[in-house]
């Protein structure tokens, strides 16, 4: 009776440290899985984050723009003469390369974070400022009628600006 108590005692002994062996590979598997998906979520919250700073500057960066390209349109509609509108028109070209530059800057953190469909809709924003920026140089040097056209080079800048936004908008919902 005392081989079999003794016997007993191994098997006993022996399935309670293979069974503390078992579960404590899977305790250990079980963190580690829960520590993978936490540096996910952590990451997936950094990058949503970053991206949506980068779209919210480009969205402010393109509104600042606008209202310089709406005092153009006010200097146009003010009728002065082309002596007083000259001085303006200059100050407006000297803000608007200031703003170009953040603007691009913008455009490059974009560009860097992704997605490529933002990035593309960034870019196309950043094409749809040639047109009136070429159009106010051509004012300014006294090109005729060309003060007149500047409010046609608006629309597509906005409609620039309104597609980077939807698509920022589809890009923040899809993370």
């Amino acid at each position: 009776m005392a081989d079999s108590a003794l016997w007993f005692s191994s098997l006993t002994a022996g399935t309670a440290v293979l069974a503390s062996w078992v579960t404590s590979r899977g305790t250990a598997r079980a963190a580690r899985i829960q520590v993978t998906a936490a540096e996910r979520m952590q990451r997936s919250a950094r990058v949503s984050e970053v991206r949506r700073s980068a779209y919210v500057s480009l969205i402010e960066q393109a509104h600042k723009m606008a209202e310089l390209y709406w005092a153009v349109s006010d200097i146009s509609a003010s009728g002065g003469t082309r002596a007083e509108q000259v001085p303006a028109l200059k100050e407006i070209r000297a803000s608007l390369r200031e703003e170009y530059g953040r603007l691009r800057h913008c455009i490059w953190v974009i560009s860097l974070e992704g997605p490529d469909e933002v990035a593309e809709a960034a870019e196309a924003l950043r094409l749809a400022t040639r047109p009136p920026y070429r159009v106010l140089a051509a004012s300014i040097a006294g090109s005729p009628g060309a003060l007149e056209t500047f409010d046609q080079c608006y629309a597509p800048f906005w409609d620039s600006v309104l597609a980077f936004v939807s698509t920022a908008r589809a890009a923040v919902h899809d993370l």
